[in-house]
């Protein structure tokens, strides 16, 4: 079937698969992606073992539910923080975009160096260049070839599931479920089994399907690109019309053809099989192959190279790229509220943090007469260290608390629920409730003092059941 009757560049109309074998030319940018995706593979792999203040350098703890990066420790209670970072990264993305395009998909995605620079390279080594790929793909069965390759990419995804996996479970985990027996760790066991085939499964068999049906960024970059923002084009002006070059030897009168040889060189190196002659589209990852393809031709044939290149789409219509546009100027000053609130919040945590959570139960009348009412305190250490937490419960009724002890000590960025009652008699109350206040303070001269709102029974109340259910203890401090 033809490629025009194509619905996508890796599908046929009648939905059968295109498997995009791209061949490899080597040139400025394919040297300099090399040189980034190099560096990022030794980042990804080494920063789980990277720690910081003795916790790792980048980690999404799910057991603990805590963030770790670089130094920064994010938890469910940094709400205000939270907010800050997921503004600045979003924010962040947009500006990326408008200004260079899909420069995060084709150099430093995940997805792009992982295949593009350890398993298809793997591959040409043991299947050959992309014309014989294809003569395997056409064989009955599966060839000893394609096992070999298979193994070795079942490995790959082993290390790959097995690093991922460590950004948010640990390396000591991690470590453990691999060395120890699956009997031991039925769920992890699993866990690392299913992600290895995930991986297996996309870097093997559906590669840049991922980018176009996965990944929502390139249904995205429509709504953040715009006119000036850098992609990677094939100019028609220069290229039209196409046709292959006259040779010196005859004679030439006139010759209308453009710089464009119809070589297709730029459509065999693309990894996502898209025809960039064709405008910017949503399978372009903006990989700059195309441009290092299309520069070695114009090189052989004596012509100006970047008939394909970086430019934008003012440019190719003879406009000038403004870098200085709305975009440009909103979107930087969103990132620089969002990233200096962040920095402000970060810079304002204290090393501990206490605050009273409700209660399902306001009070409860006991049988000799007296109320009970129930106080959830929750203590969070900051701290790189352990710290013992002193707590003063003050009451202008003079009662005590039940089950409150006087100290608790807390580990190195623990966080614990601490329950007591507090035992008064009926009286004490005025309309249903009473004001304390509870103090907490640790050994490092850290302190807080939060008002406590104990309820109980009105004065008229004659029915024990009967309880304002108006809340539980309030006065949250963060």
């Amino acid at each position: 079937m033809s490629s025009d009757a194509r619905v996508l560049p890796t599908l046929n109309a009648d939905g059968t698969r295109v498997r995009v074998r791209p061949r490899v030319v080597r040139g400025r940018f394919f040297d300099r992606r090399r040189i980034v995706a190099y560096g990022l593979l030794v980042a990804f792999l080494a920063l789980p073992w990277i720690h910081i203040n003795g916790r790792p350098a980048m980690m999404m703890d799910l057991g603990t539910r805590e963030f770790a990066l670089f130094g920064a420790i994010f938890r469910p209670t940094d709400t205000l923080s939270l907010l800050f970072f997921g503004l600045s990264l979003a924010f962040g993305i947009v500006l990326i975009t408008t200004l260079w395009g899909r420069l995060w998909c084709g150099w430093a995605c995940p997805q792009t160096v992982w295949l593009e620079w350890v398993f298809r390279p793997i591959e040409r080594l043991i299947e050959g260049n992309p014309s014989q790929q294809r003569a395997i793909d056409a064989q009955p069965g599966i060839s000893g070839r394609r096992l070999l390759k298979h193994a070795i990419f079942v490995g790959l995804a082993f290390v790959v599931a097995n690093t991922f996996l460590m950004y948010f479970v640990g390396t000591e985990r991690i470590t453990h479920w691999v060395t120890q027996s699956p009997s031991n760790h039925p769920v992890g066991f699993g866990v690392v089994v299913v992600v290895t085939g995930l991986m297996f499964f996309d870097f093997a068999y559906f590669r840049e399907q991922t980018c176009t049906f996965a990944c929502p960024y390139g249904r995205m970059q429509s709504v953040m690109l715009d006119r000036q923002s850098l992609i990677v084009a094939y100019d028609p002006k220069r290229g039209e019309p196409r046709g292959k070059p006259a040779k010196k030897s005859l004679p030439v009168i006139e010759d209308k053809r453009g710089d464009c040889v119809d070589c297709g060189a730029c459509v065999q190196v693309c990894p996502t099989g898209i025809d960039i002659r064709k405008g910017l589209q949503m399978e372009c990852i903006g990989c700059a192959q195309c441009v290092d393809a299309c520069d070695g031709v114009m090189t052989k044939l004596e012509r100006p190279i970047g008939l394909i290149r970086y430019t934008s789409g003012a440019e190719l219509a003879g406009e000038p790229r403004k870098l200085f546009r709305a975009r440009t100027m909103i979107y930087p000053a969103l990132f620089a509220v969002a990233f200096t609130g962040l920095m402000v919040t970060l810079g304002a945590r204290q090393n501990a943090d206490a605050w009273l959570e409700r209660t399902s139960n306001p009070y409860e009348m006991l049988s000799d007469g007296e109320v009970s009412s129930p106080v959830q305190l929750r203590v969070e250490n900051r701290t790189d260290g352990p710290r013992v937490y002193t707590l003063t419960y003050q009451d202008a009724a003079g009662v005590k608390p039940m089950g409150l002890q006087p100290t608790y000590k807390l580990a190195a960025h623990q966080a614990r629920q601490i329950a007591f009652v507090v035992l008064s008699p009926r009286g004490s109350f005025s309309e249903g409730k009473r004001h304390a206040a509870l103090h907490v303070a640790d050994d490092d001269g850290w302190s807080v003092t939060l008002p406590v709102l104990v309820l109980g029974p009105q004065h008229d109340d004659h029915d024990d059941h009967e309880r304002g259910h108006d809340g539980a203890h309030e006065g949250e401090h963060r």
